[in-house]
């Protein structure tokens, strides 16, 4: 997604597909599903029944802020079908072309609340994944494979912001609330095996265990990313009312933050995450009881799929 000094830019949006949004949103319509992890750690939806993801370009000039009419006429008859299986996932969203990942489809909402707005987006990823569905027609050089799949890979994150930025009346950009600096802490290897360290994983780690109740083992969800250098709210309950139940919740895990992000960090520029850091010990013993009570239904089980992969199962 285009980013521009801690912006998220909304370069274009389709009216066809707002209007299959709102068309389904209030319909009443509700399929089941399951949520799930795989081995990598990566969240999707498993629906009852199949559906066929068709051919999509590979390739997109990032400088073309437009999509091309035969992707949108493509992506058009994929969500007017995948829209109404999930009906609650996609309701009160609004389309966004992303020209730096065509193939990952974004939709949002802003979220009122009473000290400003956060930003929910919602991002499909339509890659195909060798394990978790079937090729019907190979892809070529340029555009991907059709193929056929009950596993729907997404991601619904809410994310604080410090303005919405307007252009003629409609909504040019989102200005992130960013509450963390540079998470940048060096370097390994020599030559041309040099590789960047960030604290960026030791931060959500850290972030996420602190509002987890002690011995609860959620992995491999991580309810408080380090994202768009500020602390992002991943969801796994995408429905208006997963959404909203979260939004006060962010917003204490925000202000209960806010002081202590720079002593966070310096006590993991030398140090990976543990839960035996003196500084993650005494935040923890101060975390209001009442926070953890989200969480007292909510469970993440391993089981072996039907390849013998492991998965995980999301219950709340």
């Amino acid at each position: 997604m285009e980013q521009i000094e801690g912006k998220i830019v909304i370069n274009y949006t389709d009216n066809e597909i707002n209007r299959i949004i709102q068309s389904i949103s209030n319909s009443g319509q509700n399929v089941s599903f399951t949520r799930h992890f795989n081995q990598n750690e990566e969240f999707f939806i498993k629906l009852k029944s199949e559906l066929k993801v068709p051919h999509l370009p590979i390739h997109h000039d990032v400088r073309m802020k437009q999509p091309s009419e035969s992707y949108l006429k493509t992506l058009r008859k994929f969500l007017s079908e995948l829209i109404p299986l999930l009906p609650e996932v996609f309701e009160g969203l609004t389309y966004f072309f992303d020209p730096g990942e065509i193939l990952r489809p974004c939709f949002f909402s802003i979220q009122k609340t009473n000290r400003g707005n956060i930003l929910y987006l919602l991002r499909l990823n339509l890659f195909f994944k060798t394990h978790e569905g079937e090729i019907i027609e190979k892809g070529t050089n340029d555009t991907t494979p059709e193929y056929r799949t009950n596993h729907l890979f997404l991601e619904g994150d809410l994310i604080p912001l410090e303005k919405i930025i307007f252009k003629n009346g409609d909504i040019e950009a989102f200005q992130i609330k960013q509450t963390i600096s540079d998470t940048w802490i060096g370097e390994t290897g020599r030559g041309y095996f040099v590789q960047g360290i960030w604290m960026d994983n030791d931060l959500t780690k850290f972030f996420s265990k602190l509002f987890i109740p002690r011995g609860k083992r959620i992995y491999p969800y991580y309810p408080f990313i380090c994202k768009f250098r500020t602390i992002v709210h991943n969801l796994v309950d995408l429905s208006p009312v997963g959404r909203s139940r979260h939004l006060a919740y962010l917003e204490n895990v925000l202000d209960f933050l806010a002081p202590e992000i720079e002593a966070i960090q310096d006590s993991l520029r030398n140090s990976e995450f543990s839960e035996d850091l003196p500084s993650f010990k005494e935040l923890k013993d101060k975390i209001p009881p009442e926070w953890e009570k989200i969480w007292e239904s909510f469970t993440v089980k391993p089981y072996l799929n039907d390849r013998d992969m492991k998965e995980f199962i999301v219950e709340y």
